[in-house]
């Protein structure tokens, strides 16, 4: 049987393929997960990080014994991220050990300094409101492994809204370059956004919670949007690679 296999170059972000930096795979997070039937369902889909909330007054909140029971069921290529908000540094450290954190996604008024305390990686989120906000947290959280671009909003979590994706809008080849945090985009996507949102931000993930629930359930994700998410990721990152002469990628072949 004949198999096509992308090489990767270690020594670049793991979202960028092959041997030309223009060619893009865009990573997806699912966030807010809560039912083990969703969390498989997103894992069989492709999905790369599962985003569990552990702010307690979330409508998706969990326990730390809650997410660790998910957390079991990730393979070991599925990121497990937990959202906090303004926790203190032993919270922290409990839910890491606790449930297995790949990732600390801070979402409150956490401080570079505060973020800075996390033991493991971290991602910082920043609820955008101007032009000039991205370039803003660039400078105050250069240590940040990501930046996590929400719409502002009053309350804490992710908003459900979109920003002016003009404020953030991107071209391939300095995404590709990986220089400075990754950058994340959220808020208010969904798969009838989400193509449209990667043409024109080049974002390294995207990110959704309320953009693959069930209507009305914030608890439950729908299988379908879920589904329709991943296959607008995908067509976006075909459309782009498109755009690349034949023979650019790096490609192995084996026979098996």
């Amino acid at each position: 049987m004949r198999r096509n296999m992308i090489c990767h170059d270690l020594a670049r972000p793991p979202w960028v393929l092959g041997s030309l930096e223009n060619v893009v795979r865009t990573r997806v997070k699912f966030c807010g997960l809560v039912e083990s039937a969703d969390l498989d369902c997103a894992v069989r889909l492709g999905v790369d990080a599962i985003g569990f909330v552990l702010w307690p007054r979330s409508p998706r909140a969990l326990t730390v014994e809650q997410a660790a029971a998910l957390r079991r069921r990730l393979p070991s290529w599925v990121l497990a991220v937990g959202l906090v908000v303004n926790a203190r540094p032993v919270e922290i450290a409990d839910a890491v050990s606790g449930i297995g954190l790949d990732v600390v996604q801070f979402h409150g008024d956490e401080t570079p300094q505060e973020c800075g305390l996390s033991p493991i990686a971290w991602w910082r989120a920043v609820r955008m409101r101007s032009a000039n906000d991205l370039a803003q947290a660039l400078g105050h959280y250069p240590q940040a492994e990501a930046l996590v671009l929400d719409a502002f909003s009053d309350a804490y979590g992710g908003s459900g809204h979109s920003f002016d994706w003009n404020w953030v809008r991107g071209d391939p080849e300095s995404a590709a370059k990986g220089s400075g945090p990754a950058r994340i985009l959220s808020g208010g996507l969904h798969g009838g956004n989400v193509r449209e949102a990667i043409d024109k931000v080049r974002p390294d993930w995207v990110d959704v919670s309320s953009g693959i629930e069930v209507e009305g359930a914030p608890r439950r994700k729908s299988e379908s949007r879920m589904q329709d998410f991943m296959s607008q990721v995908r067509a976006a990152d075909c459309a782009a690679d498109c755009a690349v002469p034949l023979g650019s990628q790096q490609i192995a072949l084996s026979d098996d």
